[in-house]
């Protein structure tokens, strides 16, 4: 029983300690979950962010075979290409196109050809039979006359009816050769067109023939110059192994300049508003994640597309590279936060750090080594941070967290008058965000926002 009553009280002093270690430790533990940042006070930046894509700003097509449609053929298959990226020379082998369309039509011209070539043939042959048949008509018309006259000459002491009767037959052989040389004639002149049309259409197609064998020799598509061979895109995708070209548009590949690359990229039409020629943009890749680079506006769309994935209508904006790097290639993930406003000397929070209640904004503040909820007077905000224009001083520990006993803390208020007095102010002041910010080369043209002290 002794045992017991031992183990019992034990037990109880253990519980009763760690009672009171909780909530001992409790404070810290809370206090050590609050995650504090300080206000800052400077230059803020209003950006339009967007996701895009790296292209060339110049490239050199490589082209299939060009003279496609002049032989029928309207598609045909890459069946080989090297890899994308590959580092190519002038001359260098790029691509292998399927011939099968080209080999099947080359094989009816050939066949075209001898048949054209047999009935050229046939043609002489029966022209050369019936001219020789002509040539010996008209021989023997001349026997036939040379008869009649001796018949004529004999016949001096004959009756005038049968003299007559001589004259008449040489009269009737005379018009049959003077009909026979014509028909020569018509016949010679009928042959020649029938044998000149034969060669017309065995010309027609032995020149097909020649422009289908040198066009068979671009079905292997090699290099116009050096550089990195890119995939083309079409309207269904990037060309590739088995993509088909049209006559129309035989681009296989691109070889880019490198040198000069933009950031093609798509902004919604709430935003549109707010992008202009020449802004800043900051550009992260997203292979690079640790590199940035600077760009400059310098095209946009003035009419908006609906593409994939985007719920609303949006707008091309090219953006211009203003430093190169080797590392850069086209097709690259870009992230692009265009600066359309820049204000200066302005206090700024994370925006996670903004709470609201009905009409009221506040925020938690660490001061005296507790958390108050202070009311504040919230201005213009980007993708991260806020402005803060009144109830908020540099350097303030504001709270990311909130509390849990944050419905227990009261919000100290500004003041209806504090408000005032400042919209009054700002009304007399009227800042000024400078847009449109500059390389970094250049010097910065802002106005600097405003801010009364609450």
């Amino acid at each position: 029983m002794k045992r017991f009553i031992s183990l019992f009280l034990i037990l109880l002093l253990v519980g009763v300690g760690g009672y009171y270690l909780y909530q001992y430790l409790q404070p810290q533990v809370e206090k050590d979950a609050i995650i504090t940042v300080p206000a800052k006070r400077g230059e803020f930046l209003i950006t339009v962010s967007a996701t895009g894509e790296l292209q060339a700003a110049r490239s050199e097509s490589i082209v299939g075979p060009q003279g496609m449609r002049s032989v029928g053929i309207f598609q045909t298959t890459i069946t080989d290409i090297v890899a994308e990226g590959t580092l190519v020379e002038e001359g260098s082998y790029v691509a292998t196109l399927d011939r099968t369309e080209l080999g099947n039509k080359m094989k009816t011209v050939g066949t075209d050809i001898e048949k054209t070539e047999s009935q050229l043939l046939q043609v002489r042959l029966d022209t050369a039979i019936e001219m020789r048949g002509l040539r010996d008509q008209l021989i023997n018309l001349k026997y036939s006359i040379e008869e009649k006259k001796l018949e004529d000459k004999m016949n001096i002491y004959e009756p005038p009816a049968v003299r007559r009767q001589t004259q008449l037959e040489l009269e009737r052989l005379g018009r049959d050769i003077s009909q026979a040389k014509q028909n020569y004639q018509l016949k010679q002149e009928q042959a020649q067109a029938k044998v000149k049309e034969i060669t017309a259409t065995l010309t027609q197609h032995q020149n097909q023939m020649k422009m289908m064998m040198d066009l068979s020799s671009e079905f292997v598509v090699k290099a116009p110059k050096g550089g990195m061979v890119i995939y083309d895109r079409g309207w269904n995708g990037k060309k590739g192994p088995g993509s088909r070209i049209s006559g129309w548009d035989p681009v296989v590949a691109q070889l880019p300049d490198l040198s000069d690359m933009i950031s093609v990229t798509y902004v919604n039409e709430v935003d549109i508003s707010k992008v202009k020629v020449d802004q800043e943009v900051n550009i992260s890749i997203d292979a690079f994640p640790d590199k940035n680079y600077i760009g400059k506006v310098f095209s946009i769309a003035n009419i908006g597309e609906q593409r994939p994935n985007f719920d609303a209508k949006v707008f091309e904006v090219k953006i211009q590279l203003v430093e190169s790097d080797s590392i850069l290639r086209p097709a690259m993930t870009t992230a692009n936060h265009i600066t359309t406003s820049v204000y200066e000397d302005v206090i700024s929070i994370p925006l996670e750090a903004i709470h609201s209640n009905d009409s009221l904004s506040y925020v938690f503040v660490r001061k005296e080594g507790s958390l108050q909820k202070q009311e504040v007077l919230v201005g213009l905000n980007n993708d991260q941070e806020v402005i803060i224009e009144l109830g908020v001083e540099k350097n303030d520990e504001i709270s990311l967290t909130i509390p849990n006993d944050a419905d227990e803390i009261a919000v100290t208020l500004l003041g209806e008058d504090v408000k005032m007095n400042y919209k009054k102010k700002k009304v007399v002041q009227k800042p000024t965000p400078s847009s449109g910010a500059q390389p970094p080369t250049d010097t910065k043209k802002t106005t600097k926002g405003t801010r009364v002290e609450g």
